[in-house]
């Protein structure tokens, strides 16, 4: 806070608020704000003219006092009428700073600053490619344990007919805003392409952004194979969920004589 009556101090402290100042102006979140501090800063500039004349003052009606480092009044006397010359001269360039000042504040109280535009997010979406249980996702898990995920996401690549795939995805229903995804499925990604799968019911799924045509050269994919709906395959999906254990592949076979009870 400014003391008023000390000048040391005060001095000190606009010269942290000038600091404080310069750093914060780097970016202005609201280019409104700008008009206040321009309007602030002039009245800064007229402040800082009023210390000027009277640094000038001090140094002319103390010039009595005024000595150089070997003891000489003369000299002494002499520096200190040309330091409030130069004061002078500042103060008369603060007059022009003022002046371009007042000018700036005047144009910028004219500008109506409208709100920026709204960031646009890209909305992601993704569509089915295929989907895989029974025998012939066992086929593609295996690939996964043998050589990874990358590789399974190429093989079942294959599947992706381009636009055609997007019509049947959109005909279907098959569009998501993110990648459906059961409690025990695991996740992957490669290029474009999202691949889900879980080795405990036995089934695979490969999707891909919507908006995004992959190059069939980019996974080495020649031709594409037929693609396997998910709603071909949902009363076979239903049987083997039923019928398939929580960690193991193999159907339950039920007991010589057992049965259900309460």
């Amino acid at each position: 806070m400014p003391t008023f009556d000390d000048p040391r101090k005060d001095a000190t402290e606009a010269y942290e608020a000038l600091r404080g100042l310069a750093h914060a102006s780097r970016a202005f979140t609201e280019p409104a704000d700008t008009y206040a501090v321009i309007g602030d800063l002039l009245g800064g500039v007229r402040s800082l003219r009023q210390v000027f004349e009277q640094l000038a003052t001090a140094h002319i009606a103390n010039r009595a006092r005024a000595y150089d480092d070997v003891g000489s009044q003369a000299a002494g006397a002499t520096a200190a009428l040309a330091a409030a010359d130069e004061l002078h001269h500042a103060g008369a360039l603060l007059d022009q700073v003022e002046s371009r000042l007042d000018a700036a504040s005047q144009q910028s109280g004219r500008i109506a600053w409208h709100p920026a535009d709204p960031v646009q997010v890209p909305v992601r979406r993704w569509i089915s490619v295929v989907f895989l249980d029974g025998a012939e996702a066992d086929t593609v898990l295996d690939l996964i344990h043998a050589a990874g995920t990358d590789a399974a996401i190429e093989h079942l690549a294959g599947y992706d007919r381009g636009e055609d795939t997007v019509r049947d995805a959109l005909a279907n229903g098959y569009v998501y805003d993110n990648p459906p995804r059961g409690a025990l499925d695991r996740m992957a990604t490669k290029n474009v392409y999202t691949l889900t799968y879980s080795p405990f019911l036995g089934h695979v799924s490969l999707l891909r952004e919507y908006d995004a045509v992959p190059d069939p050269a980019l996974l080495g994919i020649d031709t594409a194979q037929p693609v396997a709906r998910s709603a071909e395959r949902a009363p076979a999906r239903a049987a083997r969920a039923e019928a398939t254990d929580w960690f193991a592949r193999t159907p339950r076979a039920a007991l010589p004589g057992q049965g259900l009870s309460l």
